[in-house]
């Protein structure tokens, strides 16, 4: 659905977006991450048609964004950082002159406005001036200014800012819901929500695409082991014994004792080797249940920072 391709932009010398490729597949939900001047907004505002590049083609359902761009832009929504609301206009009077602009016939304006207003939910002021809303309503007329016209690309640009946690888990909601129908590049500081509604990440730094693919696979590509957190019932110096014996294994440590006749510890394992089962049954052997067990896999979060702190490129 999109491509881009050797995408490269210059600001005298200065180069925001440097050789760029990668596509996104249509029903595919793409985090687009990247620290501050990393050029991520560089790339969005051209894969929208908003500014052009120095190099290289962007194809948006096979239409090329500078060549057909009335193609390109029928098959766009587009939520920027801060909505281009007309604020003395109404919610209605707005979304009215959106619609007319992008020409969505009258017939289909009427069938999707109180669908689209119900969805974000600003249904109960469309009469109201966008100039007397507050911060999240006005980001909820942006969100459905970017729904007009049902375009079969969304791209969103931090959409949950300025939101209340309860507007946060809706908006999510939203997206994910309209991932099924909808292929969209979503960008967001806010890491945890980006691990939440998006399949595959692309995080870009100094202009280069430094890592791309499930949090799942860069977790495992940047760590050089696998971690887990144990609770087990049972003396501690004997736990440690039972688990350092494991195939496997590479090292087992005291982490703490948080409940009574227990004790928590951190397993280092080989890399991509899952010694979940062998913990088990050398556990279930030496009569030491296991009473919690998590993965301690890099979050989102700790990949970023990685990424963007260090010259390092991930496959």
């Amino acid at each position: 659905m999109i491509q881009v391709e050797k995408l490269t932009k210059k600001y005298g010398q200065h180069l925001a977006a440097k050789n760029l490729n990668f596509t996104v597949n249509k029903g595919e939900v793409l985090g687009f991450l990247g620290p501050n001047g990393a050029g991520k907004s560089t790339t969005m505002n051209i894969i929208t048609g908003y500014i052009s590049a120095t190099e290289g083609t962007v194809r948006i359902d096979g239409f090329d964004v500078l060549e057909k761009p009335e193609e390109v832009k029928k098959r766009i929504g587009y939520l920027p950082e801060f909505p281009p609301l007309y604020t003395d206009m109404t919610v209605k009077e707005y979304l009215d002159f959106v619609s007319d602009i992008k020409k969505v016939s009258k017939a289909q304006k009427a069938k999707d406005m109180e669908k689209i207003m119900d969805l974000v939910r600003i249904a109960d002021v469309r009469k109201r001036l966008i100039k007397n809303l507050s911060k999240g309503y006005k980001q909820r007329v942006g969100f459905a200014q970017a729904l007009i016209g049902n375009p079969p690309v969304l791209v969103l640009d931090e959409p949950t800012i300025g939101l209340d946690p309860k507007q946060i888990i809706e908006i999510r909601n939203l997206i994910k819901d309209l991932g099924k129908e909808h292929t969209i590049i979503l960008s967001s500081h806010i890491l945890p929500e980006v691990s939440a509604v998006c399949e595959r990440v692309i995080i870009i730094n100094k202009g280069e695409i430094v890592a791309s693919g499930t949090p799942d696979s860069l977790s495992k590509n940047l760590n050089n082991s696998s971690k887990l957190s144990l609770r087990v019932a049972g003396p501690e110096k004997s736990v440690i014994k039972v688990l350092n014996d494991t195939p496997g294994v590479k090292l087992a440590e005291y982490n703490g004792t948080k409940e009574q006749d227990t004790v928590d510890v951190l397993v280092e394992g080989d890399k991509d080797v899952d010694i979940r089962k062998s913990l088990f049954f050398a556990l279930s052997r030496a009569q030491y249940p296991i009473l919690q067990m998590k993965s301690m896999d890099l979050t989102l979060e700790e990949i970023f920072l990685q990424l963007t702190t260090k010259d390092r490129e991930v496959s």
